[in-house]
């Protein structure tokens, strides 16, 4: 198993002292690399209150100019409301500083706001997105080309300069629906779960993956994002994660996001109904024995852990380094055993 980092880049209610949130995200991520962390990844949103960092190529750039060995990525580039060639240069931008570090994540993304604020009809998002995919491909390949799509025409294009590594950067899809997953399956090099479904979910959606991948004659890779909180005891961790991931989860529960709709409507919103088979927290012996769960029964090679959270602008940071510290003393070395 390998394991990363996800970090949330916000400050509420106002998106206040964001410049003192990139120093310790940097100092998280340096942490991590420390130890024994594997990657640091980042994500995009607009026009959020909280001052949600919208450019995650961008931070992950810094994080990369920090680093040494920490693969860096995004998850998820919002791929529809971006020109592909742009995309891919910037990626390749990033590739080079970081010496092939890079792992690019894209997304189709799914809140009408962002897509009224860059002018890109939303029911053309899918079209666009696996449009973006094959010129991304494309450009990354540095030979001349010509592409005629139903929403990109490009005459006589060759991206210079090439990227670190020839085939370009791994290209991870982000999906929470099956159509999605399977999408990963046909396109991508590997497939991120989203943080907040449960384990039935995560492994169907995983299996629905892979059956694609299968299919297509792709090698299968499965990255699981989780919320995760490592801790003395689970009463401990409870305390100190426990409010920032309910706060995020109060956000996707009132929107009824898809992983949350087949909960009973009576269901009580609490950490300890929604923690079981979702959240990975608690002593050190716990959350290796929960990594191991996931990981059997989804087949995840990686997980991606989100200790920092956009909704509460924490846990703070003393706190997280604590927790990075007791993953790497406690966690990581055992599950990479086992």
């Amino acid at each position: 198993m390998k394991f990363g980092l996800y970090s949330s880049i916000a400050n509420p209610p106002r998106g206040e002292d964001l410049d003192r949130c990139i120093d310790e995200v940097i100092a998280e991520a340096q942490l991590a690399e420390a130890s024994g962390f594997d990657s640091c990844f980042f994500g995009e949103h607009h026009q959020d209150h909280d001052g949600f960092l919208p450019s995650p190529l961008i931070v992950a750039t810094a994080v990369a100019a920090r680093t040494q060995r920490l693969r860096v990525g995004t998850s998820v580039i919002l791929l529809p409301l971006h020109h592909p060639v742009h995309v891919a240069e910037d990626a390749i931008t990033l590739d080079l500083v970081s010496r092939g570090r890079l792992i690019l994540g894209v997304g189709i993304g799914y809140q009408p706001a962002d897509f009224r604020a860059f002018s890109v009809p939303m029911e053309h998002r899918m079209g666009l997105f696996e449009e973006s995919v094959e010129i991304l491909r494309r450009c990354w390949a540095g030979e001349t080309f010509s592409y005629r799509g139903k929403h990109y025409t490009l005459e006589d294009v060759q991206i210079r300069p090439r990227p670190y590594r020839a085939s370009g950067p791994p290209l991870w899809f982000g999906a929470s629906v099956p159509a999605a997953a399977r999408r990963a399956g046909r396109l991508a090099d590997g497939f991120v779960g989203t943080p907040s479904t449960g384990l039935a979910n995560a492994t169907e959606l995983a299996d629905v993956y892979k059956d694609a991948a299968a299919k297509a004659g792709r090698p299968a890779d499965v990255i699981q994002m989780r919320d995760a909180w490592v801790a003395r005891t689970r009463a401990e961790a409870d305390l100190v994660y426990g409010p920032h991931v309910m706060a995020a989860y109060r956000y996707y529960w009132e929107a009824r996001l898809a992983e949350f709709r087949n909960m009973p409507a009576d269901t009580k919103f609490s950490l300890e109904n929604l923690a079981p088979d979702r959240l990975i927290l608690g002593d050190p012996e716990t959350c290796v024995r929960e990594f191991q769960r996931w990981h059997q029964a989804t087949g995840a090679s990686t997980f991606l852990l989100r200790l920092r959270h956009a909704h509460s602008g924490g846990p703070p940071h003393e706190k997280i380094l604590a927790a990075i510290r007791l993953f790497g003393e406690r966690v990581l070395p055992y599950c990479r055993e086992s």
